[in-house]
């Protein structure tokens, strides 16, 4: 692990240093006060330590929230260790509130005897009155705190001292003081403070000022963890045991956007990304404008029906088009994905789910789109459904999205979620001879003898897969029309006749059940046969895991199964069923997958649901296991 430089240190001798396998902080405060910004530091400081990590960034809804109201409160957790970390933590360690709000918010998150540090500046009796707290301060009151560890840090204080002879606009000296909190956080688990010092100078090249300022504080914030008689210790995470490789911390949302590129890549087409701003998908349009060097083209479309329409003609202009929402814009995007299911064109539409019905919750995770990206279309419009289920992950659910919808000539859902969007983790960067060959085929000669003259006839399908041929526009002879009326079978003529819709309606549901040639066998985790299978989707698959080990230590006999294709379904899921009495499906809604399960198996899958805008903790699986298996 590195280790700050000696003039980084505080004079003296140092203080000893605990050893821990894994930790969890949380720092909250106002939006103003850079949560995500001190978080994501944090986080990139841990990966300099070379440990496991996951992460959950928690915005307000609100652009700018009232000042120390709780609804404005902005949380980013980090669970770090030396152990393989899948969950961005059930309890808390260390919580860091930066005002009366962010403690009253999250201090049911921090786990009994755990660390509370507050900015005491921040306590005053304005900001306890719009906490909430009245007149009652909770540092004043021994029984509120009694079972945390708190730390009274004067943050505000110690910031404007540490600038005082700076002639720095008193806003500007204030917003510094989540650099202290930040050095002292880094100072309390042994993080290097050098990858924070080069961010810094890179983010305020511009404004040496400020620059010096914050790395200023930052230093101060370090030094005073070791010269202060609040900590008499500090802790030390050594590092995991990962497996060997290339490895840097990524987002969700990063690793969408690079599983695109790659695709880009390695199909030899042009990537072509329209969006609509939404929230949480919007961090992709920023994301791949930044990769015109790879001649991605990223269009912002004036609402949601002009970006799936300029996606499908990117698609029948020969590219890889993709778009992507939230569950509000997946609604208003429906009747141009009927269309694209209708002319058979492959294109990638990312959902990255949110909190709903309506606008719901903009900012907070929710797995409440799969029903909707599995029938939300008019008529039968069957397509394949991807979901995601880590940071990591959204790189090889991206990448697979895109090769199945060329090679199968459909468009494709692929689902994401807020959680995993913002989220973070070590990502090992794969080698591109490790990815799956991604050929794409265009059609340049006819393909039928009409009369006897050669013809292209448009709905002539492949045996193998059941698409039809991708033509690019102005290909000599290959001329055709597309459209949304119904297609007669391989001409492509309008067609109303009611023995040829079912048949096309058929190849159509066929094509899409085709998919299941590539899909891997289904790995399960844990037992492979026994008591209780935990059956999930998308984010929730850190918490099943986590919750299925602690749970076989216990000396039960449990697996689960997470599935990455949900449409179709892998064909060997009933075999795995058979080999156990009773089956718990976790979901981050009212029971959408569990829907699809029975219609489909018939068997008895038990609901677990929660709808809160947070993800699962690893415990509320974990009891839901056990509850299970000892009412039976």
């Amino acid at each position: 692990m590195e280790t700050p430089a000696a003039e980084d240190m505080a004079p003296g001798t140092l203080k000893p240093v605990q050893p821990l396998d894994e930790a969890t902080i949380l720092f909250a405060g106002d939006s103003g006060d850079g949560m995500q910004l001190t978080g994501s530091q944090f986080t990139l400081a841990t990966a300099f330590a070379l440990n496991d990590l996951a992460t959950l960034p928690d915005f307000p809804a609100e652009i700018r929230a009232p000042a120390g109201t709780t609804y404005g409160v902005s949380g980013y957790q980090l669970h770090f260790g030396s152990v393989n970390i899948r969950t961005p933590g059930d309890e808390v360690d260390l919580l860091v509130a930066m005002n009366p709000a962010a403690l009253k918010v999250n201090l049911s998150r921090v786990r009994r005897g755990g660390a509370i540090m507050v900015n005491k500046n921040a306590f005053t009796a304005h900001n306890l009155k719009l906490a909430g707290y009245g007149t009652a301060d909770p540092l004043a009151n021994p029984t509120v705190l009694r079972t945390y560890q708190v730390f009274q840090v004067e943050l505000t204080k110690m910031t404007r001292e540490a600038l005082k002879d700076r002639g720095l606009d008193r806003k500007v000296v204030d917003r510094c003081k989540n650099m202290f909190a930040l050095g002292l956080a880094l100072w309390l688990y042994s993080r290097p403070m050098n990858p924070a010092i080069e961010w810094l100078k890179q983010k305020f090249a511009k404004a040496p000022d400020i620059r010096d300022a914050n790395v200023h504080v930052l230093k101060k914030g370090y030094h005073y963890g070791e010269t202060t008689e609040d900590f008499i210790s500090r802790f030390e995470v050594r590092p995991a045991r990962l497996e060997p490789g290339l490895y840097r911390a990524v987002r969700g949302a990063e690793a969408i956007a690079l599983g695109l590129i790659a695709a880009s890549e390695r199909s030899g087409l042009d990537l072509f990304y329209s969006s609509y701003p939404i929230t949480p998908a919007s961090e992709l349009l920023h994301e791949l404008s930044r990769y015109k060097n790879f001649g991605v083209m990223t269009f912002q479309a004036e609402d949601e029906m002009a970006a799936i329409g300029a996606t499908i003609g990117a698609a029948f202009g020969g590219n890889l088009g993709v778009c992507a929402t939230s569950g509000p814009g997946l609604a208003l995007k429906a009747e141009g994905i009927g269309l694209a299911v209708m002319m058979e064109l492959p294109m990638v539409i990312i959902d990255v789910q949110r909190g709903g019905p309506s606008t719901g919750l903009p900012t907070k995770t929710e797995q409440s789109d799969l029903l909707q990206a599995m029938f939300g279309r008019n008529g039968e419009a069957p397509l394949p459904v991807i979901a995601a289920s880590t940071p990591g992950d959204c790189f090889f659910a991206t990448y697979e999205a895109c090769r199945v919808a060329i090679k199968y000539m459909t468009p494709v859902i692929l689902l994401a979620d807020g959680y995993m969007a913002n989220g973070s983790e070590p990502w090992r960067i794969p080698r591109v001879e490790d990815l799956n060959d991604f050929p794409v085929t265009f059609a340049k000669n006819p393909n039928r003898t009409i009369g006897g003259k050669p013809a292209f006839l448009p709905y002539v399908r492949n045996e193998e897969t059941l698409s039809r041929p991708w033509v690019r526009p102005g290909t000599p002879g290959l001329e055709h029309r597309l459209g949304g009326l119904e297609k007669e079978h391989e001409t492509g003529n309008v067609s109303y006749d009611p023995k040829n819709h079912q048949l096309m309606t058929d190849l159509r549901a066929e094509k899409v059940e085709r998919v299941t040639q590539d899909i891997l066998p289904t790995a399960v985790h844990g037992d492979t046969e026994g008591s209780v299978l935990v059956v999930g989707w998308g984010s929730t698959r850190g918490a099943i895991e986590v919750a299925v080990d602690r749970v076989r230590r216990r000396g039960y006999e449990v697996g689960s199964v997470h599935l990455t294709f949900v449409n179709p379904l892998p064909l060997d899921l009933g075999a795995i069923f058979c080999r156990f009495e009773h089956f718990l499906v976790p979901e981050l809604n009212k029971g959408q997958l569990i829907r699809l399960l029975r219609d489909r198996f018939l068997l008895p899958f038990t609901p677990l649901n929660k709808i809160q805008g947070q993800p699962f903790k690893a415990g509320e699986i974990e009891d839901a296991i056990v509850g299970l298996h000892n009412a039976v």
